[in-house]
């Protein structure tokens, strides 16, 4: 009889041992979920993951791929993702507009001021009275009136055209119906392919404009979790700045949506590890100063609750 006992004990201590084990083993692994579009500012993140450096890290990291801007917001604001690779207009509306949140670091992804194959615009400075494509209050116009400026222009100088969406922009810009529009990577590099001309990139002006943000609440919860990720990140970034374009042409092919022609001659910008934006960063002071002059963002508004500069460390 005491066997018997003996053996129920030791067998229910190792059951809850066992128990206790797997609990413990599945809270060592975190999750974070990141919403993202088809651009170059996740390759880190992209690489990250083919690599296996986030399992390396002890982070597990789902890149949820989103088709529009709104679509990944909405995603966001609901929890869906815990954050994600926005712009710097988008992140500060979203913080004006009642949702805690924070840009926890810098991308770079270069946007592009292009003009059409017709325009017979070959610098900034000879946009003057031409029609320009934007998204009115958005990351490209916000580029746009930038870009004007470095050439001592204003948005008066030109005549803006609204277009939302990016693949219009594109193909309007492609059948000469605009002279010119703001673009990202695949899109700018597939312009200048059918003899579109690269005015200018916003890195050239030394302008960040995009970056990663995160939810307070997951900042709250999960502050570990996205320390190693960014470790991870860092990771990818060092794979990027010693490998050629050819080591990583499925993923810009596959993930970032790249045709193969164009994947074989991208020119990738120098990735650096993962720097956090601060408050005296002149990109986001100026992205914040060009939406309150368009009374875009509460009169309280201040820079010091939009950024998190301590989960890069």
């Amino acid at each position: 009889m005491k066997y018997i006992l003996f053996f129920s004990i030791l067998s229910i201590s190792l059951l809850l041992s066992a128990c206790s084990g797997n609990k413990q083993e599945s809270g060592e692994i975190p999750t974070l979920s990141v919403g993202v579009m088809s651009s170059m500012d996740y390759l880190p993140l992209a690489v990250a993951q083919r690599e296996g450096y986030f399992a390396k890290h002890g982070v597990n990291v789902k890149i949820q791929k989103f088709v529009s801007a709104n679509e990944r917001d909405m995603a966001f604001q609901s929890g869906v993702v815990d954050g994600g690779v926005t712009d710097y207009t988008s992140a500060a509306l979203l913080a004006s507009g009642g949702f805690d949140m924070k840009l926890t670091s810098k991308c770079q992804a270069p946007f592009y001021i292009v003009a059409s194959s017709q325009s017979g615009v070959n610098n900034l400075s000879e946009l003057k009275g031409k029609k320009i494509a934007v998204s009115q209050n958005t990351v490209i116009d916000f580029c746009v009136d930038m870009a004007l400026a470095s050439v001592n222009l204003t948005p008066a100088d030109v005549e803006k055209v609204e277009i939302n969406k990016i693949p219009t922009r594109f193909e309007m810009l492609r059948n000469n119906k605009i002279d010119a529009t703001g673009l990202p990577n695949p899109f700018a590099l597939i312009a200048a392919g059918d003899g579109c001309k690269l005015l200018v990139s916003m890195d050239s002006l030394k302008y960040t404009v995009t970056g990663i943000v995160f939810a307070q609440k997951a900042i709250d919860s999960k502050s570990e979790a996205i320390r190693k990720m960014y470790a991870a990140y860092n990771e990818g970034v060092a794979y990027l700045n010693a490998h050629t374009v050819a080591d990583i042409k499925d993923i810009l092919v596959k993930d970032l949506q790249f045709p193969e022609p164009v994947a074989e001659k991208v020119s990738l910008p120098k990735y650096t590890d993962a720097q956090p934006v601060t408050t005296m960063d002149k990109d986001i002071l100026e992205v914040v100063n060009w939406l309150g002059n368009k009374k875009l963002l509460n009169p309280d508004f201040k820079v010091d609750n939009l950024v998190n500069d301590q989960l890069t460390q």
